[in-house]
C-alpha cells in the first residue's frame, strides 16, 4: 500500500497543513542479461567510455542471502541496478550558453564550482563565466592500478563525476555514479580511490571523516524472495578513504518508529534513490532534539520522504512526507528552516520550497511563470546564499540561476558544454555551488600552469 502524503513525526501522522497547497496552486526477448545492459542504454558487445574502449570486466558473481546462486533473469537485474545513472544530456542545446544574464548590483559574488555531464571532473569558474580552475580524472585512471577491478557496463556512470566536494587545500573528493568514490589534489593526480558504490551525496565532517551515500544490489528475502533491491547505506570512511561503518538505511527505518513508512516502499529495484546526505550542525536542535548535531538529514526520492537519522543507534529518527514530489537537496538553512528542491510537485513541473519544519509552514518557494520554465526531471539543486538570493540548478535544462527573495532572476548560466552522441543537448549541470566568502582560495596561487587569477570581490 503507498503511503500517503504525511506529515510523520515522532511516530504520530498529521495531514500536511493545506497552506501550501492553497500558496502553490507530476516483453523481453533474448538473453536476460544482454537485456538489462541494453536497457541501461548500454551495447552488449561494445565497452566503451568517453576516452577509448573497455574491455569486458569481472563484476564479482554475486549471489543471494545464504549464499545462493542467481539465476539469469536475477543476475540481469542485478547488472541493470548496477548500471543505474544519468544520462550526459537530455535537453536541446539553447542557442545562447555561459553567462546570459550578471546583474552584479543585486548578486552575491562569488567562484562557482560546478560538475557537469559532459566530462569526469569539476570546474571552478568566476561570475562572468570564466574558467578559473579545472579538475579532470577518468573513472579508468582512478582504479588502473587495481588489477580485477569491475569495469561498468554502461558509460552513463563513468563518464562523469555526478557530485563533488571542494576541500579547502585545493584537492576534490568526487563520485563516479553508482561505482566509487575518489580524491584528487589540485594538479588532477589521483590521491585515493574507493570502489564502494558511492553515489549522489557525500559530506564531510570537521574531524576530516567523510560520509557519502553507497548502494549494493542485494536479495533481501523480508522484501522480495526472488528479486534485488538496490540497498542504499551510509558509509563512514576516514580521510584517506578507508571504510569505518556503514549504516543501511533500510535498516535505519526498521529498526525505528517509523518503519510504517515502508508500506509505500516497492518490492524489488531501485527502492529509495537516496539522493542526499547533511551532517546537521545543531542549528534545529533547540526546537527539534532529532536534529541534534551530529545526525543526518537525508532525502529519499523513491518514497518523496526527507528524514533524520541518528548514525549512533543507527535509526531514524525523524521523518517528513508532503505535497512534492522524486525531491532533492534538503537543506537546514540558517534560520532554522528547511529548503528542498521538488522535482516534479508543481503541476508536474519544479519548484523550490523554504518550510518551517515544526509548524510545516511554507515560507518561501520559487516556481516557474509558467509552470513548464523551471524543470528537472532528475537532479537538481538549491543553495541560500548570505544575502538571502537562492543559487537553484536546473539540471537537466544545463542552468543554474540566481533568484532574489522576490524571485527575481539576477544572474543565469547555461552549460557550454553538450552531451549526446552527437553534442545535440546541453551537458547536464548535475550542481553549481557558490564558495563561501571565507573559503581559502590560497592554493590557488600554487596551481599548474602558474597560478590562477584572483578571485572577484564576494558578498555583494
Amino acid at each position: 500500500m503507498r503511503f500517503g502524503r504525511q506529515c510523520v513525526n515522532r511516530g504520530a501522522a498529521f495531514a500536511l497543513t493545506a497552506s501550501l497547497a492553497c500558496l502553490l496552486l507530476s516483453g523481453c526477448s533474448g538473453d536476460p542479461e544482454d537485456a538489462a545492459i541494453r536497457e541501461a542504454g548500454g551495447d552488449p558487445d561494445e565497452w566503451n567510455d568517453p576516452g577509448g574502449r573497455w574491455h569486458e570486466g569481472g563484476w564479482k558473481e554475486a549471489t543471494a542471502e545464504g549464499g545462493t546462486e542467481l539465476t539469469a533473469i536475477q543476475r540481469a537485474a542485478f547488472d541493470r541496478l548496477r548500471s543505474i545513472g544519468y544520462l550526459s544530456g537530455s535537453t536541446p542545446a539553447p542557442t545562447d550558453v555561459g553567462v546570459v544574464v550578471y546583474e552584479s548590483a543585486h548578486t552575491y559574488d562569488g567562484l562557482n564550482f560546478y560538475t557537469s555531464g559532459d566530462f569526469p571532473g569539476a570546474i571552478l569558474m568566476d561570475m562572468t563565466g570564466r574558467t578559473i580552475h579545472k579538475w579532470h580524472l577518468k573513472y579508468v585512471d582512478a582504479w588502473k592500478e587495481h588489477p580485477g577491478t569491475p569495469l561498468p557496463r554502461s558509460n552513463k556512470t563513468a563518464g562523469y563525476w555526478r557530485r563533488a566536494r571542494l576541500l579547502e587545500n585545493g584537492d576534490v573528493l568526487a563520485i563516479f555514479e553508482g561505482l566509487g568514490i575518489i580524491k584528487v589534489d589540485l594538479a588532477s593526480d589521483l590521491v585515493w580511490s574507493n570502489l564502494n558504490g558511492a553515489h549522489h551525496d557525500l559530506d564531510v565532517a570537521d574531524d576530516g571523516s567523510i560520509y557519502v551515500l553507497t548502494r549494493e544490489p542485494k536479495i533481501v528475502p523480508r522484501v522480495h524472495p526472488e528479486l534485488p533491491i538496490l540497498e542504499d547505506a551510509i558509509t563512514v570512511l576516514d580521510p584517506d578513504g578507508n571504510e569505518l561503518r556503514r549504516i543501511s538505511v533500510l535498516e535505519a527505518f526498521e529498526n525505528s518508529e517509523y518503519a510504517g513508512i515502508l508500506e509505500g516502499m516497492k518490492e524489488s529495484g531501485d527502492v529509495f534513490h537516496t539522493n542526499t546526505v547533511e551532517i546537521l550542525d545543531g542549528t534545529l536542535e533547540g526546537r527539534l532534539p532529532e536534529f541534534r548535531e551530529g545526525n543526518l538529514l537525508l532525502c529519499l526520492r523513491e518514497l518523496d520522504v526527507i528524514a533524520v537519522v541518528d548514525p549512533v543507534e543507527e535509526e531514524v529518527v525523524w521523518a517528513l512526507t508532503a505535497n512534492w514530489k522524486a525531491p532533492h537537496q534538503p537543506t537546514v538553512l540558517p534560520n532554522g528552516n528547511l529548503l528542498l528542491f521538488d522535482n516534479k510537485g508543481y503541476r508536474g513541473m519544479s519548484r523550490v520550497v523554504e518550510f518551517d519544519p515544526e509548524t510545516l509552514e511554507p515560507v518561501w518557494l520559487y516556481q516557474g511563470d509558467p509552470p513548464n520554465s523551471f524543470f528537472s526531471r532528475e537532479c537538481g539543486s538549491n543553495q541560500r546564499l548570505p544575502n538571502g538570493n537562492t543559487l537553484i540548478t536546473e539540471s537537466d535544462r544545463g542552468k543554474a540561476f540566481e533568484v532574489t527573495p522576490q524571485g527575481n532572476v539576477v544572474w543565469k548560466y547555461f552549460n557550454p558544454a553538450q552531451g549526446g552522441d552527437e553534442g545535440e543537448f546541453i551537458a547536464t549541470l548535475f550542481e553549481v555551488v557558490r564558495l563561501e566568502p571565507d573559503f581559502p582560495l590560497d592554493w590557488m596561487r600554487v596551481a599548474p600552469g602558474g597560478g590562477a587569477p584572483s578571485a572577484p570581490a564576494r558578498g555583494n
